[in-house]
């Protein structure tokens, strides 16, 4: 009865006496969500079978058996859970979503070489705010299909980024890019710097799913006074920082010859432990680096499918795991990826490790489900508000479709999830309460005019690389 003494609080508390009747009559909510097993990703309770979640106002007030929600509530809209998993929406850590215009354009190369030689000049002939609308557009409308609810997103024009994303439905916590060189729309550090800043300044508090943030490239793309103003600016501002660290040996022996140290030493000298940082990739810490991200603000973002195809490496993900590092998952941009599939990720995280250490026990199936919800939340800054469903907590949630053969026999539905699950079992994407997609169909993008937006941009792209 746990679940019903939080539900009368949390009324007593939010709506005053009003909520004296929950006990003698069922209280109206904006919306149910059942499902034949719920996935919490509590600690103390984190698979209830046969359950549902109450949500009103966008916030989750009730979490438990279908029958006792049922007894409590009622609600304008119910989204039925036959043969479906309830629980919480996936949290893609770390992407640059308009990328998705770059996907299979240059592949199988070194990153270093795919950067200088294929990415940075495209960008520099291609990318402006039409490119960036029709890309984001695109991507939410994947991630929406695929069951991901937040992502964290690096990417020029974050103001057209942060409005797509309003108007999609989705949560994101968009970083406006900070770079030495020129770039999209910069001349290099100085307008650039102060371009993030301003951007930061206008959408603080400006809508309640978007979190603003400064991101710095990198530490062999900023240097160490520019990265020390992207930290303190972040700090005055009370905003994260989001950042690619040790992602690559030619970048981790840049920092070591130029500074003396490790990225990460580098940046934690700077403040990157002390305040909220996405630090995306860390492929190559040191020992003594885990130690210090373990504990800290700074959140690790594994992304597994990229780092292999780039032949980054393997992030040394159990041990930052057994040393208590908030360890997120992300698909990092289509460019490198290629899609935005974070069910994929998952998979490869519970996979790789144990391939490349031959040890079978490593990172777990629960793990990596804890990666792509409760723990990428914390990792991705947004812990105190999603990755778990949970009274009080942010209703973003999605339902999985058990339908398919792939589930049969079903013994234990996590290791289904990461084993067996494909972003296209995802039936229902729900976010702050409100419905972006039920069976199947996406209500807030149309693809339809997303695509025909792409193909004059694809078009011109696709000649260009025939010329190179």
């Amino acid at each position: 009865m746990t679940m019903l003494r939080v539900c009368i609080f949390f009324f007593v508390a939010s709506f005053g006496n009003h909520a004296l009747a929950a006990q003698t009559e069922k209280q109206f909510v904006d919306l149910i969500a059942y499902g034949d097993y719920v996935l919490t990703m509590q600690a103390d309770e984190q698979l209830i079978e046969d359950g549902a979640v109450a949500v009103l106002q966008g916030v989750i007030v009730g979490v438990g058996p279908a029958a006792e929600i049922d007894s409590y509530f009622t609600a304008a809209k119910k989204l039925d859970g036959a043969n479906k998993v309830l629980m919480p929406g996936l949290v893609n850590g770390h992407t640059h979503s308009a990328m998705v215009l770059f996907r299979g354009m240059a592949d199988d190369l070194p990153l270093m070489t795919w950067l200088q030689e294929y990415i940075f000049p495209m960008e520099g002939r291609y990318v402006d705010p039409a490119l960036i609308e029709a890309g984001t557009r695109l991507a939410c409308w994947e991630m929406i299909r695929g069951g991901i609810t937040s992502f964290v997103d690096m990417y020029f024009y974050p103001d057209v980024i942060a409005n797509v994303a309003v108007n999609c439905g989705l949560r994101a916590v968009v970083a406006a890019p900070m770079i030495d060189f020129p770039s999209p729309g910069f001349k290099g550090w100085d307008d650039s710097f102060a371009a993030g800043v301003a951007f930061a300044e206008k959408w603080k508090g400006k809508h309640h799913r978007i979190t603003p943030a400064l991101a710095p490239h990198a530490p062999y793309t900023v240097s160490k006074p520019h990265l020390d103003a992207a930290f303190k600016a972040a700090r005055i501002l009370d905003i994260p920082v989001s950042i690619h660290v040790a992602e690559d040996r030619a970048e981790v022996n840049v920092v070591r010859e130029k500074y003396g140290m490790s990225s990460v030493e580098l940046l934690a000298g700077l403040g990157m432990l002390k305040q909220p940082t996405v630090a995306a990739h860390v492929v190559w810490p040191t020992d003594a680096d885990i130690a210090k991200l373990a504990g800290s603000q700074a959140g690790a973002i594994h992304n597994p499918t990229s780092n292999m195809k780039t032949g980054a490496g393997f992030a040394p993900v159990p041990k930052m795991l057994a040393a208590g590092v908030n360890v997120g998952l992300g698909t990092d941009g289509a460019a490198s990826n290629n899609d935005l599939d974070l069910w994929q990720e998952m998979r490869l995280a519970a996979l790789i490790h144990k391939g490349n250490s031959n040890d079978p026990t490593l990172v777990s199936a629960m793990q990596a489900l804890d990666m792509a919800t409760r723990m990428g939340a914390h990792a991705a800054g947004l812990g105190d508000k999603v990755g778990v469903l949970q009274t009080g907590r942010q209703a973003d949630m999605i339902q999985v479709s058990l339908e398919s053969p792939r589930f049969d026999p079903l013994y234990n539905i996590m290791s289904h999830l990461v084993y067996i699950a494909k972003s296209g079992d995802v039936v229902t994407n729900v976010v702050a309460g409100h419905v972006l997609m039920e069976m199947g169909e996406v209500a807030t993008v149309d693809i339809g005019s997303v695509r025909a937006g792409i193909r004059k941009i694809a078009a011109e792209i696709k000649a260009d690389l025939k010329n190179r």
